[in-house]
């Protein structure tokens, strides 16, 4: 009896920001076939905002999880829409950008439910690491852990953040925390395709290779006992955000917003409302914002019909900040 292959899985995985859709958009672009490949992505919140950047670029096929998290809460539509995807286009590989408050261990776990087991292969997991969190790392609980821990591709992103000495021993902590993980820094995910694409039969000779012709830095390190391979502390359930700490809110107007309002309103955002993003529809432009942690992003976004944010956080009054951002709308005359 003859059975089709197993489709390889390919999961892009990273805290909030870290720039998981920048990778995305690069490889969609560097890779020249891309008929047998098809993407699911994920955005953690009532709007989905990821799979509308991704659209802009990509020539794959695209699915689009949104209002929850793709490994718990949308479980069963994440088994349903795998079985679809092999269904309708038989692809080879897929490619699953998911949110950043995904647990990799809950992902993987769904890819062992029958049916899944017996059509898709999990082949990688790429972490997308801001290397600005790197030294707080202990402060955001166990899906970032597991983001690192459960790696086998961790680019320390955003390397123009940090002192050009600090690189090597940051790497050097990584693979203490993950030994098995190939680790490169990185800025604004430029990674050789390649070594993305680098599937498990490669020796680990020629994937070192790979990322040295990068420019990245590669060093081997003995790996010793870290607070992280603590076996009890595998896991979250985050099929209720709540319960994971996380707290996730929209909001949607076609009125243009004041330019001077919005960015009072960004320069007075609380510590623990650390992600904001979307386009921002203004009189004359609207821009897509990028809000990490206090740091702002605008890149030129070409929809103009409205402003559409997803925001998240820890403990926030969601009525108190839904009231600050429309008191930013521009008053018509």
């Amino acid at each position: 009896m003859n059975h089709k292959p197993k489709t390889k899985v390919f999961i892009v995985t990273g805290f909030l920001g870290a720039g998981k859709t920048t990778l995305v958009k690069r490889i969609l672009r560097a890779t020249p076939d891309l008929s047998k490949t098809a993407l699911l992505v994920n955005e953690f919140g009532k709007v989905g905002v990821d799979g509308s950047l991704i659209r802009q670029t990509a020539a794959a096929d695209i699915v689009e999880l949104s209002s929850g998290c793709i490994c718990c809460s949308l479980k069963t539509d994440m088994i349903q829409v795998l079985q679809k995807i092999k269904y309708e286009y038989s692809p080879e590989q897929i490619l699953i950008e998911a949110t950043g408050v995904a647990d990799p261990v809950s992902v993987v776990e769904v890819l062992r439910e029958q049916p899944l087991v017996a059509e898709f292969l999990l082949e990688k997991t790429i972490t997308v690491l801001d290397s600005d969190l790197w030294e707080a790392r202990e402060s955001f609980g166990t899906v970032f852990r597991n983001q690192i821990t459960r790696a086998d591709l961790i680019l320390l992103n955003k390397v123009d953040l940090l002192d050009p000495d600090a690189i090597p021993v940051i790497l050097k902590e990584i693979k203490v925390v993950s030994p098995k993980a190939l680790a490169i820094p990185s800025l604004h995910c430029n990674i050789d395709p390649d070594l993305f694409w680098a599937v498990s039969d490669l020796k680990d000779k020629d994937v070192q290779n790979r990322a040295a012709r990068t420019g990245s830095i590669f060093e081997s390190y003995d790996p010793v006992k870290d607070e992280y391979a603590d076996p009890d502390l595998d896991r979250t359930d985050i099929s209720q955000p709540d319960k994971a700490g996380f707290q996730t809110f929209s909001f949607k107007s076609q009125a243009p917003m004041d330019k001077a309002g919005f960015d009072d309103f960004l320069a007075s955002v609380p510590l623990h409302l650390f992600r904001i993003k979307g386009p921002v529809k203004f009189e004359n432009q609207t821009r897509m914002l990028n809000f990490v942690g206090g740091r702002i992003g605008w890149e030129p976004w070409c929809e103009t019909d409205f402003t559409r944010l997803a925001f998240t956080g820890w403990s926030v009054r969601e009525q108190d900040v839904l009231e600050q951002v429309n008191a930013c709308l521009k008053q018509m005359d």
